[in-house]
């Protein structure tokens, strides 16, 4: 038997043999999850120790309860949504580690070969800031007393430090915090000093055993003797060389059988999605229900963007308005928290309604109390929001004393939510996951393991254990562990499950729509389950590269991370065939046209944000070489903006068009607006992509590349004329995107309240006969 015939047997059971789909999935999750299992213990095991820092007398300097206190300090004032801690965390203020760093590298040589205008002789200057080097490299901790004795130039470069942040926080020297006053305890700048002299030193140290700091030497810091080493660019090689071998075979694969497992292998049905079997269509009162997550979802978008306008308007200085100064109510830190955690809930909220939506035309019959329960859900999803804006305001205000971390804002970005509120969040989960389990139950037992409705109940199941990791770390948690934490919260869900989710959702969606079989639709998310999850889960690693993480998540990450660039590759091919799905499915005119335009776009946006915003633009940053220079910068913060809101944006308001599509009576849908604000909105975040965002990254990586991190995230560099200028450039791009896309849609959903179609006891007999039917074969 040749190759071609052997490789066509194995693609036969493995791929269109449902019975045989739990092996490779198994294996992918085993391999994935002992993975993980590895990293953590790694991080836990070869963590940078927390020491007490004490001079060539045994003379404390800095205490291990001060860098602690200082790292709590950190937290209660959300300075992860200021400036960033190893390169994580927010862009407006310094890099806090290489701030840090590059600061005692300058107050050493100051002190030992004087002020620069001094002259000191050449030569005798290179010769102090060898010695300088020297000692930020040299590793002088002693496991036995948990102790690091300090040359005399880094104690004196901790007291500089202090003189330094005392004064950014009055408001005053070239990093002067806005506004002044932020923090005026003395103590606790003191403290803060601590802990960011701690992670200075993490960067500068060398890890015992090698020939690079724990860090990597991350960040690169001339002055400070931080190069890239070896183990960066030899992984660097293998990456690229792992992403090409792999591509080609999986576009071999793709080329031999992408008719038989993509969107070309699905056909149409006979229940096309018409104009008017769509209009002609009445919902569940579970459906109806659903509706209101949606109108929640675009109040919460227009929240978002105002917070997002305020926290702009900090990076150019434009925060006066009418003479009063709003950034003394609401500083950054709190803006960027509403930011970033509303938008995480308006499209949490957009797939909980979307959900709901679609298992309900499962069952010939709703569960008992499913309504009121998803109206609980709903209730419980207010109370999440309320208080999420509530705590992030008065925790970094400290207006909550010690109860911070419980009720306000814990200080981790992108896991702002206090405790409290992050204990809700997961009640949220579980009872979705209830709710899905009982829309589930009714068709539980037909068909296999892998119909539709039970893949969604696998995501959504997956998505609530995850969630358990946001509870493992504690306040003073060392920070390079708790980061593990931290990022497996976002990492796993924004790129494994919630990718695998997103594609459940989209299949679905296409077989409500009548464009592939319900067959299809499973083989197709089967297949991107394997990709993501067999990239996604090994490419967490990329997100440790440089926060004192030992080799190993390097060697992982950078090979991983990389290949996660192939599934989107694949959903690019793909996206032509997408595209072409209704043309081939109907001609038809009048009542008889494709009924679902409107979502259908959203759909080829989510295509085009997954290749640009997510392929290319992660792409671009993951090597570790590339990494090296440009993590932290705005290169990092243009992939962001463009994956999130361009792929699960546009993949939130798909949604909400495709139930709301179902939902509103026919006299209320707005076909016209809906694009307008489709193309309003893709285009106003391309042009803030193209005008400021990427150009911005670009220079800001130049600087980093000529003058060194610390110059490259410093103040000057923020209120530079090439920032400022492209800063407000963005304007364009952001009034198109609000005007014309954002402010039209919240206005679309919330004004149909009350015009959405009567709910009938149960589920329409016909709709259930003809969708059902296919959802649950």
């Amino acid at each position: 038997m040749d190759t071609g015939n052997r490789l066509g047997n194995l693609w036969n059971r493995l791929v269109m043999d449902r019975r045989n789909w739990w092996l490779p999935l198994a294996v992918v999750m085993v391999i994935g999850m002992g993975s993980m299992i590895f990293v953590g213990t790694k991080t836990y095991d070869d963590a940078p120790p927390i020491p007490d820092f004490v001079d060539a007398e045994g003379r404390p300097v800095v205490t291990q309860e001060a860098i602690l206190r200082g790292q709590l300090a950190f937290q209660r004032y959300a300075l992860m949504d200021y400036g960033s801690m190893f390169g994580d965390g927010a862009a407006r203020g310094v890099d806090f580690t290489a701030d840090a760093l590059h600061r005692t590298a300058e107050a050493m040589l100051e002190h030992y070969a004087g002020p620069p205008q001094t002259e000191n002789g050449t030569a005798a200057r290179q010769a102090a800031l060898a010695r300088v080097q020297a000692e930020i490299k040299a590793n002088r901790y002693d496991a036995a007393t948990n102790r690091v004795t300090l040359s005399e130039g880094q104690a004196v470069a901790y007291e500089a430090l202090v003189r330094h942040y005392a004064a950014m926080f009055r408001g005053e020297g070239p990093e002067a915090f806005h506004p002044a006053g932020y923090i005026s305890d003395a103590q606790e700048i003191r403290e803060l000093a601590a802990f960011f002299f701690w992670g200075g030193w993490v960067c500068g140290a060398q890890r015992p055993g090698v020939n690079y700091s724990y860090t990597h030497n991350w960040p690169y810091d001339e002055l400070a003797g931080n190069r890239p080493g070896a183990p960066v660019m030899l992984w660097s090689v293998i990456a690229a060389l792992a992403l090409v071998l792999c591509l080609g075979v999986v576009l071999f694969l793709y080329g031999r059988y992408s008719r038989m497992a993509g969107w070309r292998s699905g056909g149409g049905q006979e229940n096309l999605a018409t104009v008017l079997r769509v209009e002609g269509w009445r919902p569940s009162g579970t459906q109806r229900a659903a509706y209101r997550f949606f109108a929640a979802a675009g109040l919460l978008f227009v929240l978002q963007i105002v917070a997002g306008v305020l926290t702009v308007h900090d990076f150019i200085g434009f925060t006066t308005f009418f003479g009063k100064d709003i950034a003394e109510a609401l500083p950054l830190t709190i803006t960027r928290g509403w930011h970033i955690q509303l938008a995480l809930l308006w499209i949490t909220a957009c797939w909980i309604g979307a959900s709901v939506f679609v298992l309900s035309a499962v069952a010939e019959r709703e569960p008992a109390g499913q309504s009121r329960l998803v109206n609980l859900l709903f209730a419980m999803v207010v109370v999440l929001v309320a208080g999420m804006l509530v705590g992030v305001f008065m925790g970094p205000k400290n207006l909550l004393g010690e109860y911070w971390n419980l009720l306000g804002n814990q200080g981790w970005e992108f896991v702002e939510l206090g405790r409290l509120w992050q204990v809700l969040l997961m009640a949220v989960f579980v009872l979705w996951a209830v709710i899905i389990w009982r829309g589930v139950r009714g068709v539980w037992r037909q068909g296999d393991a892998w119909i539709m409705p039970k893949w969604l109940f696998y995501t959504v199941l997956s998505i609530v254990l995850l969630f358990l990791s946001a509870f493992v770390a504690k306040p003073t948690t060392n920070f390079v562990v708790a980061d593990f934490w931290r990022w497996a919260v976002i990492h796993m869900w924004a790129e494994a499950f919630f990718e695998v989710f997103t594609t459940v959702l989209l299949a679905y969606f296409m077989v409500m729509m009548g464009l592939v079989s319900h067959t299809a639709a499973s083989r197709i998310v089967y297949l991107a389950t394997l990709l993501f999850l067999g990239s996604g889960l090994l490419g967490i690693s990329h997100n440790f590269y440089w926060n004192a993480k030992p080799v190993e998540t390097l060697a992982i990450g950078s090979v991983f991370s990389t290949l996660q660039v192939v599934p989107l590759i694949l959903l690019t091919l793909e996206a032509w065939e997408f595209r072409k799905t209704p043309e081939r499915s109907m001609q038809g005119e009048g009542a008889q046209r494709f009924g679902q335009h409107e979502a259908f776009l959203f759909l080829l946006g989510v295509n085009f944000w997954n290749f640009l915003g997510a392929g290319v633009f992660g792409f671009i940053i993951n090597l570790p070489i590339v990494n090296y220079y440009e993590h932290g910068t705005y290169l990092t913060v243009n992939h962001g903006h463009a994956a999130l809101m361009g792929v699960y944006g546009n993949l939130a308001l798909a949604a909400v068009l495709f139930c709301s599509r179902y939902l509103v009576a026919p006299g209320g849908w707005n076909s016209a607006l809906l694009r307008r604000a489709f193309w309003s909105i893709n285009l106003g975040l391309l042009l803030m992509v193209v005008i400021d965002l990427f150009p911005v990254g670009i220079h800001q990586l130049a600087t980093v590349l000529e003058d060194g991190y610390w110059q490259a995230r410093s103040q000057a560099y923020i209120e530079g004329a090439v920032f400022q200028t492209l800063t407000w450039a963005r304007v364009v791009g952001g009034a198109l995107f609000v005007l014309g896309g954002v402010l039209p849609i919240a206005w679309f959903l919330l004004s149909r309240l009350r015009r959405l179609k009567p709910a009938t006891a149960q589920p329409q007999p016909e709709a259930v006969a003809k969708e059902g039917e296919v959802l649950a074969k």
